[in-house]
This record gives structure tokens, C-alpha cells and sequence, in this order.
């Protein structure tokens, strides 16, 4: 898939609601999968939502529908400003499989490399395995666990930490 049958938005604040949309989709459907949670995150307002808008989020659009979102969180202190962590992945069930989430990475990964990023990196759940299967692919490794890092009904899960080195 060359990503022509989607757009990938990079959204701003006029924009939130699209980005609520589909965060919120991701944390209902996918809940043992994220750290915030549907509950939590369903009483925020408006101004609370822009405000996590103040990191680069991307949003995948197929027909103006949102289908997909990737954050990435740059690293503040000036010695660490060329990391980045990439949060929020969620991709409709429908269309994984179909190439999104390959041309999602890239997106987000020349984004980072346009602002200087060198490294990318991620916690994904240990319960996620077809997640971390795409990440191997895609050239990131696996560099530690977090053992219980997520707390979900009454279950720890793991997070997977994961790095990918950018090339320029």
C-alpha cells in the first residue's frame, strides 16, 4: 500500500475533535493495550484535550474519517532532545494488515528526523504481540521489560521497551 487512499494529518488545535475521536476509540476498543484509560479520559474538556496536543499528533484519515493516531513526544532537556517517544499507536482492526501502519511509522519517523530526532522509541504491551512483531520489522529492538508496567483489571502486563535508531 502506498498510503494513497489515506491521509495523515499532522493536527492542530482546530482539529481536536478528530483527535478525540479516534484516542477515544483506541482506548475503548484496546483498553489492556494503553495507560490512560476510557474513563479517564472521557471527562476531559475541550481545553484539556488541545492541551496534549502541545506534542505532535498524527491522525490517519480515510474519506475525512479518522481511522488511525500516532503521537510522538520529544525529550525537553537539552541532552536528551534528540530522543522521541512515539505513544497513542491505534490503527482500525479493519485496516491492519494493509500497509497504514508501515507508511504511519514513516511519516512520523521523517517528521522526527525533520526536527532533529536520532532516536525513536516506544512501550508497547507485552500483550500486543502482533505490535511488537511489526516494530521488529520495522528495525526497532527490543531493549528491556518494564515487568507489571501496566495495571489493568487487576492483571499486570509488561511493557516491551523498544529503540530505533533514524537515519539521515
Amino acid at each position: 500500500m502506498d498510503g494513497s487512499c489515506f491521509t495523515i494529518r499532522h493536527i492542530q488545535a482546530d482539529e481536536v475533535d478528530a483527535f478525540r475521536r479516534i484516542r477515544l476509540e483506541a482506548l475503548r476498543l484496546e483498553p489492556s493495550f494503553y495507560a490512560s484509560s476510557y474513563e479517564d479520559c472521557t471527562t476531559l474538556s475541550v481545553e484539556e484535550w488541545q492541551q496534549r496536543l502541545s506534542d505532535s499528533v498524527f491522525v490517519a484519515f480515510r474519506d475525512d474519517e479518522p481511522v488511525g493516531i500516532i503521537g510522538l513526544h520529544r525529550q525537553r532537556a537539552s541532552k536528551m532532545a534528540h530522543r522521541a517517544t512515539i505513544s497513542m499507536v491505534y490503527i482500525r482492526k479493519n485496516l491492519r494488515g494493509t500497509g497504514l501502519a508501515g507508511y504511519f511509522l514513516n511519516t512520523i519517523a521523517d517528521f522526527a528526523r525533520g526536527i532533529g530526532i536520532l532516536q525513536l522509541e516506544l512501550s508497547v504491551s507485552a500483550e500486543n504481540e502482533a505490535a511488537i512483531r511489526f516494530y521488529l520489522r520495522e528495525g526497532f529492538l527490543e531493549v528491556g521489560r518494564i515487568p507489571g508496567g501496566l495495571l489493568h483489571e487487576g492483571r499486570e502486563i509488561d511493557d516491551v521497551l523498544m529503540v530505533s535508531r533514524l537515519i539521515a
